[in-house]
C-alpha cells in the first residue's frame, strides 16, 4: 500500500514537502495545497509554490479547486505550461469561505455542477485527474448521488474523508460510511482521516485490503516519520525522531529566516507547525515555543524542548 501526503493550506508547501522529502523517507506522492482563480487571477504565492524549478520531490501533484470549468481553464493551463500530467481537483475543503462559493465540499450537493466538472475531466484526456472528496456537505447521502457521475468518466483514483463539510475535523470519521463507498467506487480508492499512528495505517490496510493508499495530514505533521515507520514497519524511538525533527526544523529556519522579514513573519510562519507537531511532548514546553516573542526565544525553547522529548 502507498502513503501520501495531503494538501494542508499553510503547512505542507514547497518548502515544506521539499525538506520532509530529504530528511525522511515513506512518501510516495505529495499533494499541494488547492490552487484557485479569483478575481480573474491565480495568487503569485500559489504559482511559485507548483513551480517546478521550487520543487524537489519526485512524485508531486497538483491540487486544484473550482466550482465551475471556467474557473478551472486558467489553473490547468497554468499546470500545463509547467509540465504537469497529474490534477488533483478538491471536492473535500471545508473552509467556509469556499464552500459558500460552491467549492470544495461546497459543491457536493450539486450533481450537475459536478457533472459539469467531469464533463470537463473527460475533455481534457491530456491530464490524468483524481477527486479528493468528503461524504457530503450536510448529508452523508450526498455521495451516493454523485457516484454515477464520478464512476463514469476516467479518474486515476478518488480520495474520501469520511466526514461532512460541516462537520470540518469535529466528529469522528465515518468508517461505515467510507466502506459503503469503497464498495460502490469503480475508480481506486484512497483513504484519508484521522491517521495518527502506525497501527492506524495497518487497521485500515487490514480492514480495505484493496485500498490503494493512506492519505495522511495532520498525522504527518504530529509525526513526520509516520509514513517511514510503516514502510520499515516499526515505531521510531523519541531519539530517532528527535534527531529527524530538528534536522528538518533547523533546515526550515535556514530557508525561511533569510525570505521572511523580523520576528512576526517568522515566527507566524513556524508556530503554526507546533500546533500539531510531537503531541505528546510537555505542555509547558509547547506552551513556551507557542508564546515566543522574538526568533531568538523560539529557537531557545525550540530547542529545549526537543533536547528533552
Amino acid at each position: 500500500m502507498k502513503i501520501y501526503s495531503a494538501p494542508l493550506q499553510g503547512y505542507t508547501e514547497a518548502v515544506w514537502r521539499n525538506l520532509h522529502h530529504s530528511v525522511f523517507s515513506g512518501v510516495d506522492a505529495y499533494y499541494t495545497p488547492f490552487l484557485r482563480y479569483e478575481r480573474n487571477e491565480i495568487r503569485s504565492k500559489d504559482i511559485r509554490d507548483i513551480e517546478q524549478k521550487n520543487n524537489s520531490v519526485p512524485n508531486l501533484i497538483p491540487q486544484i479547486i473550482a466550482s465551475t470549468p471556467e474557473e478551472m481553464h486558467p489553473l490547468l493551463q497554468l499546470l500545463r505550461s509547467e509540465g504537469y500530467k497529474r490534477v488533483d481537483i478538491n471536492m473535500g475543503c471545508s473552509f467556509i469561505l469556499q464552500a459558500k462559493r460552491k467549492r470544495g465540499a461546497g459543491i457536493l450537493p450539486y450533481p450537475q455542477m459536478v457533472k459539469e466538472l467531469m464533463q470537463e475531466v473527460a475533455q481534457n484526456s491530456d491530464i490524468s485527474f483524481s477527486v479528493k472528496m468528503r461524504l457530503g456537505w450536510e448529508s452523508k447521502d450526498e455521495w451516493q448521488q454523485l457516484m454515477p457521475i464520478l464512476n463514469s468518466v476516467p479518474l486515476n483514483s478518488i480520495t474520501m474523508h469520511p466526514r461532512l463539510g460541516l462537520e470540518q475535523y469535529k466528529k469522528a470519521v465515518d468508517i461505515e460510511a467510507f466502506a459503503n463507498f469503497y464498495k460502490e467506487c469503480k475508480h481506486p480508492v484512497i483513504y484519508n482521516g484521522d491517521i495518527t499512528t502506525l497501527s492506524d495505517i495497518k487497521r485500515i490496510e487490514e480492514q480495505f485490503p484493496n485500498v490503494e493508499a493512506v492519505m495522511l495530514g495532520r498525522g504527518l505533521l504530529a509525526n513526520p516519520a509516520l509514513a517511514q515507520e510503516y514502510k520499515e514497519d516499526r515505531e521510531f524511538t523519541h531519539g530517532e525522531k528527535r534527531i529527524l525533527i530538528k534536522t528538518m526544523h533547523d533546515a526550515m529556519y535556514n530557508q525561511l529566516s533569510p525570505r521572511l522579514l523580523g520576528n512576526t513573519q517568522f515566527l507566524s510562519k513556524m508556530k503554526p507547525y507546533w500546533e500539531y507537531l510531537l503531541p505528546d511532548m510537555l505542555k509547558r514546553e509547547k506552551k513556551a515555543i507557542l508564546k515566543s516573542s522574538t526568533i531568538e526565544k523560539y529557537m531557545m525553547n525550540v530547542n529545549i524542548a526537543l533536547s528533552n522529548y
